[in-house]
């Protein structure tokens, strides 16, 4: 991010910078950034804002150790807000809730990211990968797979081995994503036919 062109004169040298989660994409928390802040974000990797009450750069995590891990900065269309990417190491929230907004986490966004990786095998194959030699065996093969873990998956819930299964629905989980991937649709796809049923 061109530090030149962020409009820091709007508001005394300070931009909002809005947080997001790089896997669910919920709204983190909101804070203040100057010049200073976001140089230390980019060079070390971990959030910094400028603290107005404190009058100072302050990290967030610097004394909780719920660090937010840098991914990427964004500016929006006005060069006067900047959209921060980041992995939280714990609660973003000094009142400890998984966000500033009281809103629990949606792990289950995390299929987007998933969907996302074997995506990025299909543009972009790699001889070690498991995801392309499977892709690479055939639709065939890759329904087949997905038969073998739904099978596998009901067997271990006939038992009470919470860790077997569930390695066994996300080996499903996984396996379906490749087969919609081979079969050349996405998540949305099913989303929004679920939508439809429900509308």
């Amino acid at each position: 991010m061109d530090l030149d062109n962020v409009a820091f004169d709007k508001l005394d040298g300070l931009i909002p910078a809005v947080v997001q989660d790089y896997f669910t994409k919920n709204v983190l928390m909101v804070g203040f950034m100057n010049r200073e802040a976001i140089e230390k974000t980019q060079s070390e990797g971990k959030v910094t804002f400028y603290s107005r009450s404190k009058q100072r750069l302050w990290t967030k995590g610097e004394t909780s150790g719920n660090f937010l891990t840098l991914k990427s900065m964004e500016l929006d269309c006005d060069n006067d807000t900047v959209l921060i990417i980041a992995t939280p190491q714990g609660p973003a929230c000094h009142k400890g809730n998984d966000t500033c907004f009281g809103e629990k986490q949606n792990l289950s966004t995390d299929l987007g990211f998933l969907e996302s990786t074997i995506q990025d095998r299909v543009a972009n194959p790699k001889e070690e990968s498991y995801t392309n030699k499977l892709l690479a065996s055939g639709i065939n093969k890759v329904a087949q797979k997905v038969g073998e873990e739904a099978v596998e998956l009901v067997i271990e819930a006939k038992d009470d081995n919470e860790e077997l299964f569930l390695n066994e629905a996300s080996d499903l989980m996984y396996h379906y994503l490749v087969l919609l991937a081979a079969k050349g649709y996405s998540l949305n796809d099913v989303i929004k036919v679920l939508r439809e049923r429900h509308s």
